[in-house]
């Protein structure tokens, strides 16, 4: 079962993968709910049981093998008032996805409630200390003055959103992008909500390792940019490999959250050290299997279907 938006290019390429190897899938967004989504979930003594239905499937819900949870859009519901339309929205949040989230014997890639957990910048960057990665010197702060001071003490410094909600400038959709900070950029607007500061690391490039259950997939990213998003014209891609210690730490960071799934960045500085920077536990990775050649979609496909990997 693959829970994600209409336009997911990537759900898409697992999905015809699977489709060759013969293995029954069910598409769906839970942001259909309930226009053509529609579930009915028994619970009993023997188990969660039932059905979830689709314009053109419908799923034994005693019986999912696994579950991609991707990227589906929010519940909405225009057609009711504002008041009860927050009611409904509480609903089929607690109702479908207590369901989605409580399948017997499903493999979760990743289970939502650990892709929540794992979404804490803080969290993150707390456990890749614990499971041995090198991580750069953090703050996160709505203290003026703290941040000044941390701009100070370890600059040359950079500002992250905490989280990546769209922002929108002119009616366009943007992302809010990492950026270099000085001090005396820092004023009391500081105070206004959390932000994090973190050292900025002297990289000469930036590696994506996907990591697919059992597979590792590391991707070193050369572009000259501060935030290799902004431009993904000036990138170019190879297979690297990561430092002794690197593959060990990683499956130590997915075992903290639980998850089986992680897309996993960082920066490598000028004496080859690779610093943490964050783990996406949704994160894309579809793109890089063309000019790498690693067989990641095969891979996915894999882990869904369960195959020994």
């Amino acid at each position: 079962m693959f829970v994600t938006m209409v336009d997911d290019p990537t759900a898409d390429l697992v999905i015809n993968e699977l489709h060759d190897r013969c293995v029954p899938v069910v598409r769906l967004d839970s942001g259909d709910f309930p226009a053509t989504l529609s579930v009915a979930a028994t619970i009993t003594e023997a188990g969660i049981g039932g059905t979830l239905a689709t314009p053109t499937r419908t799923a034994d819900l005693s019986r999912v093998r696994s579950l991609y949870y991707r990227r589906p859009s929010g519940f909405a519901f225009p057609h009711i008032g504002e008041q009860d339309a927050r009611f409904a929205v509480t609903q089929a949040r607690y109702g479908l996805g207590g369901v989605l989230a409580s399948l017997p014997g499903c493999l979760y890639v990743n289970h939502p409630h650990r892709i929540g957990d794992a979404e804490f910048k803080p969290s993150g960057l707390a456990a890749a200390v614990q499971c041995g990665f090198k991580v750069p010197d953090t703050l996160v702060t709505s203290d003026p003055t703290a941040a000044r001071k941390f701009v100070e003490d370890h600059g040359p410094a950079i500002y992250k959103p905490l989280s990546t909600p769209l922002y929108r400038v002119d009616g366009v959709s943007c992302t809010v992008e990492v950026g270099e900070v000085t001090a005396d950029q820092l004023d009391e607007r500081v105070a206004g909500t959390a932000h994090l500061f973190q050292r900025l690391v002297d990289k000469v490039a930036d590696a994506r390792v996907t990591v697919i259950g059992d597979r590792v997939f590391p991707v070193g990213i050369d572009s000259g940019l501060l935030d290799w998003r902004t431009d993904y014209a000036k990138l170019s891609y190879g297979v690297v490999r990561p430092p002794d210690g690197i593959q060990a730490a990683l499956k130590r960071y997915l075992a903290h959250f639980g998850l089986v799934f992680g897309a996993f960045d960082f920066a490598i500085d000028r004496d080859g050290a690779w610093w943490f920077l964050e783990c996406n536990p949704s994160g894309q990775w579809a793109w890089l299997e063309p000019p790498t050649g690693l067989p990641m979609v095969s891979a996915m496909a894999d882990l869904l279907e369960r195959r020994p990997q």
